[in-house]
């Protein structure tokens, strides 16, 4: 859940503006005469007289310490608010806010990455990747992942301080980022507004802190993967190239999810969900979560993909076949998939898997089972996982802005959506990415999948990456992939993200010899 936004929740078109004009009248007291909601959403559709002043204030500057793996570091974080102006006209439309933090006593810049890092939504704060994942403290949850009060925080040991200086960027709209006046909002909305926007943002951020000789590395989860792998692109195109990028529950080409692809690449996904709930045939029900991965995986892009061209041409053998296969992989009754010509999406897989339970899966973690309301003819109108994620998050992630990096800000930190408009654009960022490594074949690439992420299925990422146009060099030595038991918030569970991080140290490790080698 990154958020990625729930956020992570990818809406092709964000429409986030609150109704205007409308006035209710109830029997006692006056009469409204404002919109309501309009203390707590920035309102991104407001005539262009009105203005928004961002509260800017000065950087924010506090020293620390942590022990990583044995040993003290020392760092300093910066908290601020950076102007992106029109190159224009000079003029300031907007402010993004950041975290920084830098490791002390560094003097050869050039051996010392910095790692820019963001969410996704579009329309989500950057707060899951610095408390949850990589920032030098860390939300305490349960080992599974799930949040119970108080919502409390502590050092964080996975943090990736230890090898690169990171950089949290809230998107405009964003956290405490703000449009200066309404009518500027759409210049960083939109996908390729929000990279060119990033990329002043790194340019500035560069120039402010005198970053030119760091290594620079990306760092994106669900929409922020598609930011990321813009991003590789357009910095590469503009002489920022970068060192290495990371995506984490990825969406950058929606080719992968175009067609009978949506649900080829959705099995595999069903079936580690299938195979979870204990769903599945007893052979399955045997192996281990790679296995049934890859029999699902192979299963999926062969004999399924095969017998879904087919269709009608099948003859009575093979169909037999195929729907006793598909029912063993994801668990759903013969004559239910016979029904439904072989295609389950994920309403329909969330609400039959745990139907004789009364419950449903979640989209974000499809381990985080809720109860079926209204039988599953309606949705839920909320995701189980995230509405737990979600609780503790915010909360503590304030209280860690105010009384450990000592920032205050009045202005309302938009978790999810709150100060964003219209978001347009195709998410078809991989040719970015391609381009990167077509200029740039030092470049690396570092891939996170969650077996039960129903947001950014991990089987469309492995068909991404397999139709990516790379060298045979590249691919063989600059990407690197990983798998997690968990869901699209990898690194909520405790024995994933130990595992992510050590994956990461590698990819940090070969990402920089390569870059720095003669």
């Amino acid at each position: 859940m990154a958020r990625c936004t729930f956020r992570h929740i990818l809406l092709p078109a964000l429409a986030l503006g609150l109704l205007s004009g409308l006035a209710a009248q109830g029997r006692r007291g006056p009469i409204q005469t404002g919109p309501v909601g309009d203390f707590f959403r920035y309102m991104s559709n407001a005539p262009f007289g009105e203005k928004h002043i961002p509260t800017v204030g000065q950087i924010a500057t506090t020293q620390h310490q942590i022990t990583i793996n044995g040993q003290t570091l020392s760092y300093t974080a910066r908290v601020g608010m950076m102007p992106i102006r029109n190159a224009t006209t000079g003029v300031i439309e907007g402010y993004m806010n950041y975290t920084y933090y830098s490791k002390n006593g560094v003097t050869d810049k050039a051996t010392r990455p910095i790692t820019y890092l963001f969410n996704g939504g579009p329309g989500s704060g950057s707060l899951w990747l610095h408390l949850g994942a990589f920032g030098p403290y860390r939300i305490n949850l349960e080992p599974d992942g799930m949040s119970r009060p108080p919502y409390t925080y502590s050092p964080n040991p996975d943090t990736l301080l230890d090898q690169t200086d990171l950089c949290f960027i809230e998107a405009m709209g964003t956290g405490w980022s703000r449009p200066t006046e309404p009518k500027y909002g759409p210049d960083f909305w939109g996908v390729q507004n929000d990279l060119a926007a990033f990329g002043e943002f790194i340019r500035d951020f560069t120039n402010q802190y005198n970053l030119w000789e760091s290594p620079r590395f990306l760092a994106g989860e669900s929409y922020g993967t598609t930011r990321a792998a813009g991003l590789s692109g357009y910095l590469t195109d503009h002489d920022m190239p970068v060192t290495g990028v990371f995506l984490l529950s990825t969406i950058i080409d929606p080719e992968a999810t175009a067609g009978d692809l949506r649900y080829v690449n959705a099995l595999p996904t069903q079936a580690m969900t299938a195979w979870y709930y204990h769903k599945d045939s007893p052979a399955l029900q045997k192996m281990t979560a790679k296995q049934v991965s890859d029999a699902a995986l192979q299963f999926a892009g062969g004999e399924y993909l095969h017998d879904l061209y087919l269709g009608a041409r099948m003859t009575p053998a093979e169909h037999a076949k195929v729907l006793q296969q598909l029912h063993d992989f994801i668990g759903l009754p013969v004559s239910y998939l016979d029904q439904n010509d072989l295609r389950i999406n994920l309403g329909q897989f969330s609400t039959e898997l745990l139907r004789s339970q009364h419950m449903m899966t979640s989209r974000l973690d499809s381990r985080f089972p809720g109860y079926l309301e209204n039988g599953g003819a309606q949705r839920t109108p909320f995701d189980f996982s995230e509405a737990n994620i979600e609780n503790s998050f915010p909360a503590a992630f304030e209280d860690y802005m105010r009384n450990n990096l000592h920032y205050v800000n009045p202005d309302i930190y938009y978790v999810l959506g709150g100060g964003i408009g219209r978001w347009p654009g195709a998410y078809d960022t991989v040719v970015n990415l391609e381009d990167a490594f077509a200029r740039n074949p030092r470049m690396h690439l570092m891939v996170g999948m969650g077996y039960y992420d129903f947001a950014t299925i991990y089987g469309a990422v492995e068909w991404t990456l397999a139709h990516m146009k790379v060298s045979p060099q590249v691919r063989a030595n600059n990407i690197m992939t990983a798998h997690f038991q968990a869901g699209h918030m990898v690194y909520i569970d405790s024995a994933a993200l130990a595992k992510l991080r050590a994956r990461m140290r590698i990819f940090y490790d070969k990402a920089m010899a390569a870059w720095t080698a003669k």
